[in-house]
């Protein structure tokens, strides 16, 4: 003889209706984790603003190193060449000097703000 619980039809009725919903809410939990931890989640958003900000400053930094040498190659312009500029960078280029000058090294000027 065999006996079955009272219980039993009705928690296999129970456990069939709450496995669509419990499969669904597992779903949801998958995708949300992966929305916040994955490599383009939420987390990875602050890293990235991060790496943006650098980037800009680099790009800021090579902008005013651009326009340093921008200008100085406007002054080596072969049809109005500054004299000075070009005595100057053959003096520091070919190290030659007069015996009757002195060299007074300076600073490079800070970039124009």
């Amino acid at each position: 003889m065999e006996m079955r619980s009272a219980h039993g039809p009705a928690l296999a009725l129970a456990v069939r209706r709450a496995a669509l919903p419990a499969l669904c809410i597992l779903a949801a939990a998958y995708f949300v984790s992966h929305a916040i931890g994955a490599p383009t989640g939420v987390l990875a958003w602050r890293e990235y603003r991060d790496e943006k900000l650098a980037l800009q400053a680099e790009v800021a930094r090579r902008a005013e190193t651009r326009a340093a040498l921008d200008r100085q190659l406007k002054l080596l312009d072969p049809r109005k060449v500054d004299r000075d500029l070009a005595d100057e960078m053959v003096r520091r280029n070919l190290n030659v000097v007069q015996p009757d000058e002195v060299i007074v090294p300076l600073d490079p000027e800070p970039a124009a703000r």
